[in-house]
């Protein structure tokens, strides 16, 4: 009996023990399934789908891709949130991150009466020592505010072109901004003048480098004109201005328009300029040369406010009258009408048996000025003399006047205002009436008829009867012929031949000796500045060949900064570093190792497209520090 109770109690034990594992087990179940579901709707919620969860007992473990570090520190916090971060085991993946893209490199350059600054990134292979140098050789005393950065990147095609393009451009517009990138330059400018403007456009244009894109934005100030003059005649030859000025476009359109209604034929130009008396001075303009035209002929004169109209001697005195009458009711307030129905003048020159009195004065090609006429007494005569020899400078003043106490009052103000009109011409000659002024000849400054016509009308006053028979003709080329393009290489090469640039050794420090050569070659240039040419440096083959071809290219850069010191037009011009593998002469000995050290020039001639990149885009090329190579590179 004891023997199975004893069995009894064994079983009963037995089964409790069996029952306290399901129970653990069923517990751990529970543990699992409610840390997974947790963790799974916390990454859920913060919108972590990527990543899985699976559970061994209390350990958590977290697989998956994670896009970056900082999401993946994430699922692991909020799973740590859940559970105790202890039990959490990190099997996270993070994605590969892309490879971190090159930095655009790109400066910024401002030029104006303050100095110029430079801001933005370049390559750390640009040689910005040598940049500052090319600015200050032709920026003089102003200051230069270098403020860019670089990074160590590949450099971009086209961006060392760029630059030196941007430079030459700088260096002709002291009030700009240029910002310079590899494929593109964008400049803003103003300059002094409409025809600055032109010319830099051009020049610009024709010195783009292949590959890069250009915009730009310059604009010339509106000159301001005193006194703000138009003349307008009607004769024989036609309908024409010799002098145009408006205030906008608008009114130079509305002035235009009443020119061709009266009987302008042709293309005709008038200058947008500052300093109108009046904003109605387009309607002034166009009521006086409507009044001329009904009037069949004549000059109208406006000099600021005052406006002349001089009617052909034919007219009808009635008709005369009912025009002039019905322009002065009409014109605005700031102007003032004064009208004249002249007596027949005497235009012709001649002086012999005349009794009229009149002042002769003519130039002649050859620079010989004739100064003949009357004059009232010997000091004007003096002074005219004198002021002739001021203001012709270089010419031959022969003076034959004669004193005449009789002439009217104001004669030496129309005899000198004569003589200023005449000094606008290449050659010519201006007659000089009690009650007229003739001028004729040829000039070569585009707006010089429209000048004259603002030095007589502000220096002979209201209802003076003036003319002006002035043609403009393109100044002449000059006589010498320009050298040709291989003339200027060979020409160059030969002061090389003579005496070379040296350099101190194993830097592109160029020696005080080779000063001379280096004038001799920028006078050698002067009418070679449109010739294509390339500046060459060589090195012998001591030392490692990268270092040689760096060292070549920074010489080369060298001996291009020395040229635009002197004042050089380096636009044509290019750097190119060729290292030890042009050797004219075996390296193995001392003399030809020296001969092999040099500068040369070459003639750039057009290539085939395959060919075209511009030699400053020699990439890696001459950008290092020279003062770095000195201590790495043997003696040179």
């Amino acid at each position: 009996m004891r023997i199975s109770q004893l069995m009894i109690v064994i079983a009963v034990f037995a089964l409790a023990g069996a029952a306290a594992v399901g129970a653990a087990v069923l517990a751990v179940e529970r543990i699992e399934t409610g840390s997974k579901r947790q963790v799974e709707t916390e990454l859920g919620i913060a919108g972590l789908d990527w990543a899985q969860v699976s559970v061994d007992g209390l350990q958590v473990t977290l697989t998956g891709t994670a896009p970056d570090e900082a999401t993946r520190f994430r699922a692991v916090a909020l799973a740590g949130k859940v559970v105790d971060p202890t039990r959490v085991i990190d099997a996270i993946r993070v994605r590969p991150g892309k490879a971190v893209e090159p930095p655009r490199f790109s400066v910024e350059i401002l030029r104006n009466a303050e100095g110029v600054s430079l801001i933005g990134l370049v390559p750390s292979t640009t040689d910005r020592q040598a940049v500052i140098a090319r600015i200050r050789a032709f920026a003089g005393d102003a200051p230069v505010t270098e403020l860019t950065e670089s990074a160590d990147y590949p450099v971009p095609a086209g961006w060392q072109a760029a630059l030196h393009f941007a430079l030459e451009a700088l260096a002709q517009l002291p009030r700009s901004k240029i910002s310079v990138a590899a494929d593109e330059v964008a400049v803003t400018a103003i300059t002094a003048s409409a025809a600055e403007k032109r010319r830099i456009e051009a020049a610009l244009q024709a010195a783009l480098p292949e590959g890069v894109r250009l915009s730009m934005d310059i604009s010339a100030p509106r000159p301001v004109v005193t006194p703000f003059t138009l003349r307008f005649l009607i004769d024989d030859a036609g309908a024409r201005f010799d002098a145009c000025t408006a205030r906008d476009e608008k009114g130079r359109a509305r002035i235009l328009a009443a020119a061709r209604a009266a009987g302008l034929s042709g293309e005709a130009s008038c200058t947008l300029a500052l300093g109108a008396p009046s904003p109605r001075w387009p309607e002034a303009v166009e009521m006086a040369i409507g009044a001329l035209a009904r009037l069949g002929g004549g000059s109208v004169t406006f000099s600021d406010g005052d406006v002349t109209l001089v009617a052909r001697d034919t007219t009808p005195p009635d008709l005369f009258d009912t025009v002039v009458g019905e322009l002065e009711s009409r014109l605005p307030p700031a102007f003032a009408l004064h009208a004249v129905l002249p007596e027949p003048v005497d235009t012709s020159a001649g002086l012999a048996g005349d009794d009229k009195p009149q002042f002769l004065a003519t130039l002649s090609p050859e620079g010989l000025l004739q100064l003949r006429g009357r004059v009232p007494d010997q000091r004007i005569r003096d002074a005219v003399i004198g002021f002739s020899r001021a203001r012709f400078s270089g010419a031959d003043v022969y003076g034959a006047m004669r004193v005449d106490p009789e002439l009217p009052d104001g004669w030496p103000k129309r005899v000198l205002a004569a003589l200023e009109a005449l000094a606008h011409l290449e050659h010519g000659a201006v007659v000089v009436q009690p009650d007229y002024v003739e001028i004729r000849g040829t000039t070569t400054l585009e707006e010089g008829k429209a000048e004259i016509s603002r030095i007589l009308s502000a220096e002979l006053g209201e209802a003076e009867n003036f003319a002006i028979e002035v043609r403009y003709v393109p100044p002449p080329e000059p006589d010498e012929a320009l050298p040709s393009p291989q003339d200027c290489v060979d020409r160059i090469n030969g002061i090389l031949a003579a005496a070379k640039i040296t350099f101190a050794p194993g830097s592109a420090d160029i020696t005080p000796e080779a000063g001379d050569t280096l004038d001799r070659i920028a006078e050698a240039m002067r009418g070679c500045e449109h010739v294509p040419m390339e500046i060459g440096g060589h090195t012998d083959s001591q030392g490692r060949e990268s270092m040689n071809l760096r060292l070549s290219q920074n010489r080369a850069d060298a001996v291009l900064n020395a040229l635009l010191a002197r004042r050089v037009d380096t636009r044509n011009l290019s750097a190119k570093g060729y290292g030890e593998t042009q050797p004219i002469a075996p390296n193995d000995t001392e003399e030809g190792r020296e001969a092999n050290r040099r500068i040369e020039f070459r003639l750039i001639v057009a290539e085939t497209a395959g060919d075209q990149a511009p030699a400053a885009e020699q990439e890696g090329a001459g950008q290092a520090d020279a003062a770095s190579a000195a201590q790495q590179e043997a003696r040179q």
